[in-house]
């Protein structure tokens, strides 16, 4: 404990020293890395071959206490809207090899939006499912010809007095086999370029449908599907929200979810470290450890470096969020440096692994794999590259705009 603060220092062999956590949060990190050695690890090599998890996961999850950690007492959450927890959370489960669990998913990439935008109705009729593991939550935005342009999006919802009506695809969508409960992004205008509403999608409803379970390079035990939904009759009350703000209730949520991602890429990397640097300890090679030679040991050292320097800012941006001050560039800075970090980590370190590497049995292969979608998800390295060079004045659009 450091002396005044009340703060544990949290520091592993080699990294850099952590004040952001104090002994509940220790607590907390203890109880998830014991439940995922009991109840995850065992089974991800059978999940992996299934391309799914087992949904009881997310039931023991929620009977330990592990999800909407930040909903109210009285709908059976922690009352804890404190974004470390949820950090923890990751960082344990990329630290087991169980990234591919996507809980941090159901926790706040969509579990903000009930959070944010739903009605008290809403809130005693899903929050108690979401709290046990009972309902699974996914996000559908991306379409097969859109990708991330929210404007050239096709699916529609129609007003129909007492419901809406909402028919085209999605794709991509994570937890889509398992979901019970999705937050469906769908035009509501013809006329306005963002009219957008946000919609909640029950599993059963006549006309909603699932395609394939698509086979991804990683993350081989996390369901990504296709949806469908064809006139789906969605109720009034299962509207998130006002029918027209869609577009900025996503751009709202979108700091929080580049964030996560970064956590996510950075809890990954230092995995990868981490077992790599076991590795070529006792890896050999002519007659000395692998770990042993200049070079290695220099790579080692730059890796660590960056990975400390990433942490910093990491835990900087959390404890922004927290204060609700976490600005969308800085979002998009975090996001792109721990996921560019993390592809040049894992890669590095599958290089130390030699032949091993590149064997599904070792776990840097996997982790290689499951690296190169953080590049993609929760918007592209270039498209945060845009963000960042338009907060620095670089956006010439105004400028031609304003020339005509």
């Amino acid at each position: 404990m450091l002396p005044g603060n009340g703060k544990t220092e949290v520091r592993e062999v080699g990294a850099v020293k952590r004040k952001l956590f104090d002994d509940d949060h220790e607590m907390f990190r203890d109880s998830v890395r014991k439940f995922l050695q009991a109840e995850a690890v065992p089974h991800m090599e059978e999940w992996r071959k299934q391309g799914v998890v087992d949904r009881e996961i997310f039931r023991k999850a929620g009977h330990n206490g592990f999800l909407f950690m930040w909903a109210e007492e009285r709908f059976g959450g922690l009352d804890l809207n404190d974004f470390r927890y949820e950090q923890v959370l990751i960082e344990e489960l990329y630290g087991a090899g169980c990234g591919d669990i996507f809980i941090p998913t159901h926790n706040r990439l969509v579990g903000r939006y009930l959070g944010n935008l739903a009605s008290e109705e809403q809130k005693d009729r899903f929050y108690p499912g979401c709290i046990s593991g009972e309902t699974i939550l996914g996000i559908a935005m991306t379409e097969p010809d859109t990708g991330s342009d929210l404007a050239a999006m096709k699916t529609r919802a129609v007003d129909c007095s007492d419901h809406w009506k909402i028919s085209g695809a999605k794709t991509y969508i994570s937890n889509g086999i398992i979901g019970d409960l999705f937050v469906v992004a769908a035009k509501t205008s013809d006329t306005e370029k963002y009219g957008v509403g946000l919609f909640l999608v029950e599993r059963g409803m006549e006309g909603f449908s699932r395609g394939r379970n698509l086979d991804k390079l990683g993350m081989k035990a996390q369901d990504t599907a296709e949806l469908f939904f064809d006139e789906v009759c969605v109720p009034k009350a299962n509207q998130l929200g006002e029918p027209d703000k869609g577009f900025y209730y996503l751009m709202q949520n979108l700091s929080e979810e580049r964030l996560q991602s970064a956590t996510c890429s950075l809890a990954n990397a230092r995995a990868a470290l981490e077992e790599t640097l076991e590795f070529t300890r006792e890896r050999k090679v002519f007659g000395q450890p692998v770990a042993s030679f200049q070079n290695n040991r220099f790579q080692f050292a730059s890796m660590q470096t960056e990975l400390d320097v990433a942490q910093v800012f990491v835990d900087h941006c959390v404890l922004e969020l927290n204060a609700d001050q976490l600005s969308g560039a800085d979002a998009a800075k975090v996001k792109l440096f721990c996921s560019e970090l993390e592809g040049r980590v894992v890669d590095q370190c599958l290089q130390f692994h030699g032949s091993a590497g590149y064997m599904d049995e070792y776990r840097i292969s996997r982790r290689y794999a499951d690296a190169r979608i953080s590049r993609i998800y929760a918007g592209t390295s270039e498209v945060m590259r845009e963000i960042i060079s338009r907060d620095m004045g670089l956006d010439f659009r105004e400028k031609k705009a304003a020339k005509k």
